[in-house]
Parts: C-alpha cells; structure tokens; sequence
C-alpha cells in the first residue's frame, strides 16, 4: 500500500548571498518512512533540513509540510517536529529530569504530562536510574540518548535527526538504531543526514545524494547500489604490490578508483576480480560485494572537500 506524502519539496532554493547552498531541488517524503540525506561536506543536507523545520528561510520555491507552509504556519510546524541536532546542546549544570522539564515548558506541557512522558521516554531509551544525575556526569552516549529524547517530548510527527551517532561507540549506536526502528514502526517520519552509510543502509528506506546544493539521485539504499555500480569491488594497495594503475584502467568490463593509493576495481564477476588478483599476483586482496559507502565515495571521486 503507497502512504501519503507528508513533506513535498518544489524547485526549493537557498543562497547565501551569492552563495547557492540548495539548487532547485524536488523531492517527496512519505509518512512513516525514514529518509536520508547523504553527501559530503556541504552539499545542502543540512541546509535543506533546517528549511524543513523552520530553523532558515526558503529563499525560493516551496515546501509543503502537513498542508503548511515554513513561511506562513512556522510555528504549528515546529510543535510537530523533534529536532536531534549535531552537536549536544544540553545543560551541563542541570540534571536529566530538569533538562527535559524545562524543554517541555516551550510546548505548554502540563507539569504532570510532563514528568510522565520524561519517565516513559528515559525508560525508552534505557536511562531511567540516570534521571538524577547531572549531565556532567554522562557518558557521550548517555548525552546523545539524552538528546534524542529531548525531540521525543512533543511526541513529533516528525524526528529530525542531523548526524545522530557521530562519534559514538559501535554499542551505543547499535542501541540508538534499535530505538529508531521502534519510533518508525510506530509512525513516526524521519529525516536523517549522517556520514555513517552502515547507518543508512539500515535506517533508510529512501534517501538522496547531494553535492553543490544539487541531488543526483534519488532511491532506496539497496536499489541505488544496483543501479549505479559494479556488483563486486576488489581492493588492494597499490604501493605493497608495486603496481602502476595505468595496468587495470583499461581492464573489460571493470572500473578503477584511487583513494591514497588503495585500489578499488569494480566488475560485476567477482570470479574475474579473483583471476586477476592471480593474474597479477597482487597480495593483502579483498573481494566483497559494493556498498553504498562505495557509490558514495565513487560519487564524490574518493576525495571529498572538507
């Protein structure tokens, strides 16, 4: 069954001056999904997502949230979005229960919803013996669940989240993924940028590429995979085993990428990558199925712009 948009974006722009961030863009956001925006360092991802929750004006075209306008309805807008951003803006000097009753206030919150959705949502999200302590006292894991439930008070309709796991260890972020899956599963839509493309494969049910404000593709993980690059990647260091690349550029059927000085050859056999590792006698090989981390970076020419 097709679900509904709930965000549709048309010929939306946004300059700085002379500076165009976002480039005439389109795209549609159905409810209930998690949607991605990948690219390297500014492409538009978050540009395009502080738009979304009224945080920068559009300067052209037009974004249509729930029937609203960012210009017109900003605030109803804003009572249905939760926002996780990047860095962990949070009160050091307060506990977890003061941070999160004194975010509630910004939506008229009773005080005894209040308490009861901080208590629900620090079970939730696995902090519930932390409610007393001050953030100080936190772990950076402990800090970004924190974070994330901050978002979750107003119960959103939307979760903006901007880099959600950065930084964090690989248990914690496995646990953050599990509760995300949870609140999709519950209806909740999502907007995810992130450099981690392990997390948008297993977040994302659609997401866009971006680069110079512009999106140059749209798709599910998996089918974006598919479509736009080789099957199988065989990767190896060019320097160990003293090769020329001007010896596997004009191999059939395969393509070549460098990045400090590691090989990449593309070919949809791996049995071929495999007779031309023995072919050449090439050491330390590994052959593996493509990922979206590689159509990224091959995208981006394995050299992104910091």
């Amino acid at each position: 069954m097709s679900r509904k948009p709930i965000i549709v974006a048309t010929n939306l722009t946004k300059k700085f001056g002379n500076f165009v961030a976002v480039d005439d863009v389109n795209f549609a956001i159905n409810s209930g999904e998690c949607f991605g925006f990948l690219g390297p360092n500014g492409a538009g991802k978050t540009t395009t997502m502080s738009m979304i929750y009224c945080l920068s004006p559009v300067t052209c075209g037009e974004i249509d949230i729930m029937g609203m306008a960012p210009n017109k309805d900003s605030a109803k807008i804003k009572s249905l979005i939760g926002v996780v951003p990047q860095t962990d803006n949070l009160d050091l000097e307060l506990t977890v229960e003061e941070n999160l009753f004194i975010y509630s206030r910004y939506f008229s919150l009773p005080k005894r919803e209040s308490a009861n959705r901080i208590r629900k949502l620090l079970e939730f999200m696995e902090l519930g013996e932390k409610s007393k302590s001050r953030i100080k006292e936190l772990s950076g894991g402990m800090m970004r669940r924190l974070v994330l439930i901050r978002a979750l008070l107003n119960n959103p309709k939307i979760l903006v989240l901007d880099e959600p796991t950065t930084g964090l260890d690989p248990q914690v972020r496995h646990l953050i993924w599990q509760k995300l899956r949870e609140l999709k599963s519950s209806g909740v839509t999502m907007l995810l940028t992130t450099h981690y493309m392990e997390e948008a494969t297993r977040l994302c049910d659609r997401l866009v590429m971006m680069d110079k404000g512009k999106i140059l593709m749209i798709g599910s993980p998996q089918d974006l995979v598919e479509k736009h690059i080789q099957k199988f990647v065989m990767e190896f260091n060019l320097a160990e085993n003293g090769f020329d690349i001007n010896l596997f550029k004009n191999t059939p059927d395969c393509s070549v990428e460098v990045y400090d000085n590691r090989c990449y050859m593309y070919c949809d056999s791996d049995i071929k990558l495999r007779g031309i590792s023995t072919d050449k006698n090439i050491n330390s090989l590994v052959i593996r199925t493509s990922t979206l981390e590689d159509l990224f970076l091959k995208l981006a020419k394995r050299g992104l712009n910091e």
